[in-house]
């Protein structure tokens, strides 16, 4: 397992670069996921704008008459936040807990102000080149797949938050100790909890689009899927706790790599389990006692070919709304299952003992179940 950029790039390169500490492999994967994810959205609103189930939608734009100097100001503290923080990772101003180094105040002064005020510049300028003399009003198309580098951010964030927020709410002893720590940790995600909010944020986005929104969200349904899948990755390659009960059982299957049927987790992020003689990865040196489904490969997987299923749906199904119900109902039916060979806390449930994952995976089916059935009454299903 590699817990930070650090070690996975020294393991493949032998390159020691001590700032990628900083850098969560769990944190960096799970933004990488974001990319197939983006391109497959993109690529599925375009397929639905040529065949015509998507058109644009008109925008009256209005060319400033004087700089906007609020605009500018904000820029600049944007760049600076940038250049503060991540060129500080290059400068030697970071340590190995990423959440103690970008909670903080440490950083590079100087490249925050450099870059802030370089941001700041580029915007005065391209402000200068397009403002007039009167304001100038413009009728612009716009296409929904023109959307996507902005709605990708919108799911990133809420995704994130989410995802810390069920984290919390989860583990909620633990927050109630420490609430400033439990909530800016690194650890400490519910990965289905952040799909679920990222999912409902980007519905409210579609709502740009009036009766086009439940085609767009049939769109984004296998790309949603195939970024929380590969996601998952990020949580194996880290060891970051995601994984599944003890399972000591011989691997039964003479084709399976036994790495896909049980796994200790070596150099795990949570520093769980034994202590490795003649290790030198500084704390990372424990691996699980008993070795663990690794569920995380598991959920890859399944969301893989959930994803091969929606496409599949998205090219025969002619109701708009159903390939978002067979999401929600397919994601529903993956995580229950497999909450059956995870380790989670447990709650008391009118005399059951489900997880949390186990209770969001049953809403999921019901309102995919739901949409199903209300689909041919969407608005969008009764424009011709």
């Amino acid at each position: 397992m590699y817990p930070n950029l650090y070690y996975l790039i020294k393991e493949l390169s032998d390159i020691s670069l001590p700032f990628l500490k900083a850098i969560s492999t769990a944190g960096f994967f799970m933004a990488l996921a974001f990319v197939p994810a983006a391109w497959l959205w993109e690529y599925e609103l375009k397929y639905k704008e040529k065949t015509g189930e998507l058109t644009y939608r008109t925008e009256v734009a209005i060319a400033e008459k004087s700089i906007n100097i609020k605009r500018i100001l904000f820029h600049f503290l944007l760049g600076f936040t940038g250049g503060f923080k991540l060129i500080g990772l290059f400068t030697g101003h970071a340590n190995q807990n990423n959440a103690d180094y970008f909670f903080s105040l440490q950083g590079n002064v100087t490249a925050g102000i450099i870059c802030g005020a370089l941001w700041a510049l580029i915007t005065f300028y391209i402000q200068h080149k397009q403002h007039s003399v009167a304001a100038i009003e413009t009728v612009e198309k716009i296409y929904p797949h023109e959307y996507v580098p902005h709605a990708i951010l919108v799911a990133a964030l809420s995704g994130i938050i989410g995802a810390k927020i069920f984290g919390v709410l989860e583990d909620w002893d633990n927050f109630i100790s420490n609430p400033v720590h439990s909530f800016f940790s690194s650890e400490g995600y519910a990965f289905l909890g952040g799909f679920i909010v990222a999912t409902f944020a980007m519905w409210l986005y579609h709502y740009k689009f009036g009766v086009q929104r439940m085609r767009m969200a049939d769109a984004l349904a296998p790309a949603l899927i195939l970024g929380y899948s590969s996601g998952r990755l990020g949580c194996h390659i880290a060891g970051d706790g995601d994984w599944g009960i003890n399972n000591i059982k011989p691997n039964p299957f003479g084709w399976l790599p036994d790495w896909l049927w049980h796994y200790d987790y070596p150099h795990n992020i949570l520093r769980k389990g034994i202590y490795m003689q003649g290790c030198t990865w500084d704390d990372y040196c424990y691996k699980l006692a008993v070795p663990v489904y690794p569920t995380p490969l598991y959920e890859l997987a399944a969301g893989l070919i959930i994803v091969l299923i929606l496409l599949f749906a998205l090219r025969h199904e002619k109701l708009a709304g159903r390939v978002s119900a067979y999401c929600l109902m397919l994601m529903g039916i993956e995580r229950f299952l497999i909450e059956k060979i995870r380790v989670d806390i447990r709650y008391n449930f009118l005399g059951m003992h489900p997880t949390q994952a186990e209770m969001l995976a049953v809403l999921c089916f019901c309102c995919g179940l739901l949409l199903y059935f209300i689909a041919p009454k969407l608005n969008a299903n009764k424009i011709k």
